[in-house]
């Protein structure tokens, strides 16, 4: 089973953050996954919400904003609000702190030094529509991963986007996202009969009849966020392929033992 680091190593770690994804690649994740949403000047980053209050105490939209305009907050500091009167915490880089952007991120998954997998979910409804996918599936074909061989596979829950990276990068892996529990017996006639299928483990849980059909339909599952090991065991007597975990390093040594 592959462990993914859900925003890099986000439990102890300031999601979205390069030292989050730093600390997954570090402790052995098999792969990462990360939220984009595209700038006003057309720059893909890595934020989940639509605005910055929750990461950055600021109440712009991401959307609206220039990438140099976010560079200037800090994303890291809301995670540990007392990290400034504890002498005894190590010092903070503030570059680790930055938002991130996905071409960053994909450099920095690039010189990991073996494979590591992305899984990148894009976010909707968005004022720029399909420009997102476009402008992802540019960025990566210039790292050569928009192809078949790709370490990348892209995740939405909104069925159109992954119909655009269908006819943008057909070789790409897709995930369908899936929130709903009752949204299965729609999506099972429309998504590629290759298109990996993602639900969220509150889903599974609450609803074994998904579970079961999920796991007679041959598909291939990727279940989030998995930071249990109720929850571990439930993916493990379902056979999913992959798991997105809060806790990589927690879920490795569990999976690996």
């Amino acid at each position: 089973m592959q462990v993914v680091a859900h925003r890099g190593a986000s439990h102890d770690i300031a999601e979205h953050t390069l030292g989050a994804y730093l600390e997954a690649i570090r402790i052995g994740a098999d792969g990462l996954e990360c939220d984009v949403r595209l700038t006003a000047d057309g720059h893909l980053v890595c934020v989940h919400d639509r605005d910055l209050r929750r990461t950055a105490s600021n109440s712009g939209v991401v959307s609206t904003m220039e990438l140099a305009e976010l560079d200037a907050f800090d994303f890291g500091s809301w995670k540990n609000p007392w990290h400034d009167l504890d002498d005894e915490a190590p010092d903070l880089d503030p570059a680790l702190n930055k938002v991130l952007t996905l071409r960053k991120l994909l450099e920095t998954v690039a010189s990991a030094g073996r494979r590591v997998e992305l899984a990148i979910e894009t976010k909707h409804p968005t004022r720029f529509g399909g420009l997102v996918e476009r402008r992802l599936v540019e960025l990566l074909d210039e790292f050569g991963w928009a192809g078949a061989d790709s370490p990348v596979r892209v995740m939405s829950f909104s069925f159109t986007a992954l119909q655009r990276v269908e006819n943008l990068a057909a070789g790409l892996d897709k995930v369908m996202l899936i929130d709903k529990a009752h949204h299965w017996p729609m999506l099972r006639r429309m998504i590629g009969k290759k298109w990996i299928v993602g639900p969220g483990i509150g889903e599974l849980t609450d609803h074994p009849g998904l579970a079961r059909r999920l796991r007679d339909s041959d598909r291939r599952i990727h279940v989030w966020t998995v930071n249990t090991d109720a929850q571990l065991a439930l993916c493990e007597s379902l056979g999913v392929e992959t798991i997105i975990s809060d806790r990589p390093a927690y879920m490795l040594e569990r999976v690996r033992r």
